[in-house]
């Protein structure tokens, strides 16, 4: 049987020991994934040969002189070949391994934080969501949650600290509720008029096998989940700070609704990092039968932390919410005139993503426009590339790809919902097919021209829907198609290489 103490906490006060201890578990196996999957990616991304080579980025800011290391935070400076990027990458996932053990969990969350950091600077668009901001956001507080002890132990013996555990459940109600107000004040009539979710399964950026299904439900369903979705992210974030029972179905509710958008998109680690946060707000009570299950006959020792170890912690809380105050008065539409020492202030913190602003598909995406790549021998016949999991051949299925992210894929997407000139990173892409870069040609499902690469290559603009049941079941196909246009000029390679 599980045995409980607390020195300096009353009987009534809830415990957050087992809750910590889990958290840093799920927290390093996001981590893992997070840097596992962009170490398959990083040299056809940014390396020497890739698309946005990051020594390139670097050379160019140089002279920024010492502003340099904080505008840019990442140890990058010091070497950004290729060797320096894998290095980064999967020395990443190998200390991840070491935070789930319980191996110095300070340390190591402070090396990984740097780490993804400084990957995070260099990766720019490719590394531009908002789950690897809020990893940033989360493994930073995450230092100041792990116990200071060097050796693996369990069970564990101390609780969280209560100034940290408040931070994790303020980003947890930022995550939440800017999510849904973002959606309110965009005054976009899909959201207003509560049928976002009838276009959203088919036009998200990588769905899954069940969003063809999802998006064949009927309009009552769609606008009955659109308003379940607002109640959960407007009103259920506020239950964070209700009495333990409510907190608990807060966490719940929380959960579940991770769990069933990862059902039908691949969100990477988004939904993982959500659902680990709401872990946080389960307190001994109701984890301890739990744990009774896999772990019976485990006695385990609750120690207090002392009074002035919690106050250690105010300084990094007062940062916190300093940083937190304009991206939540900007979420309200409230501009300040803010002093010019403040705005210095901010500026010198924001490279370093310690506080975000949150808030997915504020307006919903009604049609899906997909970019083809094809390339040509000789102008005539051309030859599509495919790529490993984004929508191309109807025949495909979708596929569930999460928590890997393929992030080629996911920008590919993005470029397709604007104009070729507002991506100059695309034609980079396109020129590094025409040399026939491996390191790019690695993120694609198949290349087309393995003997020679191609003279010219094109990118072309389709607009995709899902086929009916009918139409499925009639000919296998999941995707239909029309062209519209070319998304690109048809680009030569002699010219690439005159210039």
């Amino acid at each position: 049987m599980l045995g409980w103490e607390g020195a300096s906490r009353t009987a009534s006060e809830p415990t957050y020991v087992l809750a910590g201890w889990l958290f840093l578990r799920l927290l390093g196996l996001i981590y893992f994934v997070a840097f596992a999957s962009l170490a398959t990616q990083i040299r056809g991304l940014v390396g020497s040969k890739g698309i946005l080579p990051a020594a390139d980025f670097l050379s160019s800011r140089s002279r920024w002189g010492i502003r340099r290391f904080y505008r840019i935070p990442t140890v990058c400076w010091f070497n950004a070949s290729d060797g320096s990027l894998l290095f980064l990458s999967w020395t990443g996932a190998a200390l991840s391994l070491l935070l789930i053990v319980g191996i110095a969990p300070t340390i190591v969350l402070g090396l990984l934080w740097l780490f993804y950091l400084s990957l995070f600077a260099v990766g720019r668009i490719f590394l531009g969501y908002q789950w690897d901001i809020l990893l940033l956001e989360t493994g930073f507080l995450a230092i100041f949650l792990a116990p200071l002890e060097l050796t693996a132990h369990f069970p564990p013996v101390s609780a969280p600290p209560m100034i940290v555990r408040w931070l994790f459940w303020w980003l947890l109600f930022r995550l939440m509720f800017s999510s849904g107000m973002v959606k309110l004040r965009s005054a976009d009539p899909t959201w207003r008029k509560l049928t976002a979710l009838r276009y959203h399964y088919e036009t998200q950026p990588l769905p899954t096998p069940l969003a063809w299904h999802a998006h064949h439900l009927s309009m009552w369903f769609h606008r009955f989940s659109a308003a379940a979705m607002f109640v959960i992210e407007l009103l259920v974030p506020f239950l964070i700070i209700a009495p333990p029972p409510l907190r608990h179905l807060a966490a719940v509710v929380f959960m579940l609704f991770m769990a069933l958008i990862q059902l039908t998109g691949n969100y990477c680690f988004f939904n993982l990092l959500g659902i680990a946060l709401s872990v946080l707000l389960l307190d001994d009570t109701l984890l301890q039968p739990v744990f009774r299950i896999f772990f019976p006959g485990i006695e385990m020792q609750l120690t207090a932390q002392p009074a002035f170890g919690e106050w250690n912690f105010a300084p990094v809380a007062a940062l916190i919410l300093l940083l937190s105050l304009l991206p939540m008065l900007r979420l309200f539409r409230f501009e300040i005139a803010w002093p010019k020492p403040f705005v210095i202030f901010l500026d010198f913190f924001d490279p370093f993503r310690l506080v975000n602003s949150y808030g997915l598909f504020s307006v919903m995406t009604t049609q899906r426009p997909e970019i083809i790549v094809e390339g040509s021998l000789d102008g005539i016949n051309w030859l599509a590339y495919e790529f490993k999991w984004k929508p191309g051949d109807p025949k495909r299925a979708p596929r569930f790809v999460a928590p890997h992210q393929p992030r080629l894929d996911w920008q590919v997407w993005f470029a397709a919902l604007g104009f070729y000139p507002n991506n100059p990173w695309f034609w980079r892409f396109l020129v590094r097919l025409l040399e026939g870069s491996p390191a790019v040609l690695f993120l694609l499902r198949s290349n087309p021209f393995p003997e020679v690469p191609p003279r010219f290559v094109r990118a072309v603009l389709y607009d995709y829907r899902f086929t009916d049941a009918e139409q499925r079941s009639a000919t296998g196909v999941w995707w239909l198609r029309e062209r519209r246009e070319l998304y690109s000029p048809v680009i030569d390679k002699s010219d690439v290489m005159a210039a």
